[in-house]
């Protein structure tokens, strides 16, 4: 099989993460599973979730590039050469994703059938974004084309940070300042934060509410 050999480059990397994703399909199995997948039934909890993914996959490609689909996560990349949205259209552009993913799940609630405990917990899912800025490599792994590199572990690990106490909300978007910078965001009305993520210095950061705002298509 031949493989391509690994090159770099450089660009933003940015994940939407659905939050709340992990504990409504485990609550969906518990409520169902005397009936879930009984021949061959498949709970439309997952129907949802996957429209929901297609959704933040449809709304970001292109212009920037998927990566892969990581569970409850669309991670996505670009490089210096896309045509991204930069400067003041940048947030507006991350709010008008949330606002189609809210839209989505408008529709889910106004045609769900199911009204267990369990399936009525569709509320608790949101959306947040991660937006990083930094050189990776992308190679060929297993036939398919990979990123790796320190920065795009970064971008990984500050799925996991404090942003939701700075915000006030689970909706928000974490742009790294290298992703401020290298995009020149404005940083009015971002809330600053410093993440510390091991083997890394300090990761400086602005944090946007996604609910707030005119977004942008």
């Amino acid at each position: 099989m031949s493989v391509a050999p690994p090159r770099a480059a450089r660009g933003p990397l940015l994940l939407l993460d659905i939050g709340g994703y992990t504990s409504f399909l485990q609550a969906v199995a518990t409520a169902h599973a005397d009936d879930a997948f009984a021949d061959g039934a498949i709970p439309p909890a997952y129907a949802m979730l996957s429209d929901l993914l297609d959704g933040l996959v449809a709304g970001i490609v292109p212009p920037t590039t998927l990566a892969k689909l990581e569970g409850d996560a669309v991670f996505a990349y670009a490089t210096e050469a896309d045509a991204i949205p930069r400067g003041s259209e940048l947030i507006p552009w991350l709010r008008a994703r949330y606002a189609a993913f809210q839209a989505r799940l408008d529709e889910a609630r106004r045609i769900w059938t199911c009204s267990c405990d369990a399936c009525a917990r569709i509320d608790v899912l949101d959306l947040k974004a991660v937006l990083h800025h930094g050189v990776f490599v992308l190679g060929g792994i297993a036939g398919r084309e990979e990123l790796s590199g320190a920065q795009v572990v970064l971008a990984h690990r500050l799925l996991k940070n404090r942003a939701a106490a700075v915000a006030g909300t689970t909706a928000y978007a974490l742009l790294t300042d290298a992703a401020v910078e290298a995009l020149e965001v404005g940083t009015e009305g971002g809330r600053p934060l410093v993440e510390h993520v091991e083997h890394y210095p300090p990761v400086a950061c602005l944090v946007y509410d996604l609910r707030t705002g005119d977004s942008a298509a």
